[in-house]
């Protein structure tokens, strides 16, 4: 990726961050149930994290309704400071080595047939927390026969051990989101590269070709048209296999602002062409999320001999 001058970053304490009206179409529900409330219980208890309550998720209230959560792992502040993001962000606690038995307990005790992984950036480890992704996996593919393991993963700075510790352990499907256009990498993520994010995507599928490789991106941080659909062929380019499209939510003034919302009509565009381009899978729409239907992916795609209820 060419490197850009200072007056394409954008500094969002200088930005007019007062809120667009948001749109009739975009309504979050609340979470709540008693499995919710199960949930949120059990998670406290196994000292766990979802991203679902960091990141304010739309869906919490749908998914964990049905019994669905997004571990969020290596703790629950991050190295990086992305403007989009309302997870914590400062000096990490040290990573917990118990942490990938609570997790595969989690799992088996919620009797998951898939389970979401992600985490925070931890660039004050050398290998950015990969050790533990790969436990992970590794203990809920013993723990619990037949559950199938989706990774969102950081982009580890291309550090080719780390890509591989994962891959290792062959992850059912390999997430890592490029999340805008490359254009405004240095203004909505300023320190992540969009040539990391290339090599993670095509290097999982280069170790692991059977497995699936997923990507997403937010609409409405000020990219063009014409970038997104550059983007998506790009995506397709690189061989990943599922694309999930969603609106950016401001999460407070203090995050980038909305530059658009963008309409129905326009999410069905982008899924249609998606298809014609050739992903497997498109998820497009204003509240779509990485972990958005994750479960029914895998099940319809995966070559795996997994039985999904």
């Amino acid at each position: 990726m060419n490197s850009r001058s200072t007056r394409d970053r954008v500094n969002p304490e200088k930005l007019n961050t007062t809120p667009l009206r948001r749109p009739d179409w975009i309504k979050v529900s609340m979470p709540g149930g008693e499995t919710y409330a199960w949930l949120k219980e059990l998670m406290q208890r196994k000292e766990l994290h979802t991203v679902c309550e960091e990141a304010r998720c739309p869906n919490m209230g749908e998914c964990w309704g049905s019994g669905t959560a997004t571990f969020l792992v290596l703790g629950d502040i991050c190295t990086r400071r992305c403007g989009f993001c309302d997870v914590k962000r400062g000096v990490p606690l040290p990573l917990d080595e118990e942490e990938p038995e609570r997790v595969a307990q989690a799992v088996k005790a919620m009797e998951l047939k898939h389970a979401v992984i992600t985490s925070v950036d931890r660039d004050d480890d050398i290998l950015g927390g990969a050790r533990i992704f790969a436990r992970i996996i590794s203990r809920i593919h013993e723990e619990v026969p037949g559950c199938s393991v989706e990774v969102l993963i950081p982009d580890f700075r291309a550090d080719p051990e780390a890509l591989r510790l994962i891959m290792a352990e062959k992850p059912e499907i390999l997430n890592h989101n490029v999340e805008t256009v490359p254009r405004l990498y240095h203004s909505v993520q300023p320190q992540d590269r969009h040539a990391w994010s290339q090599y993670v995507l095509t290097t999982a599928k280069q170790l692991q070709s059977e497995g699936l490789t997923k990507s997403g991106i937010m609409l409405g941080l000020g990219e063009t048209w014409e970038e997104l659909e550059e983007t998506m062929r790009e995506l397709r380019d690189w061989n990943v296999d599922i694309l999930t499209i969603g609106q950016y939510l401001q999460p407070s003034r203090k995050h980038l602002p909305i530059a658009r919302y963008y309409t129905l009509e326009e999410f069905q565009q982008l899924k249609d062409y998606g298809y014609s381009i050739g992903f497997r899978w498109v998820e497009s729409a204003p509240l779509v999320r990485s972990s958005y239907h994750a479960a029914e992916q895998v099940r319809a795609l995966s070559k795996s001999h997994f039985e999904f209820l």
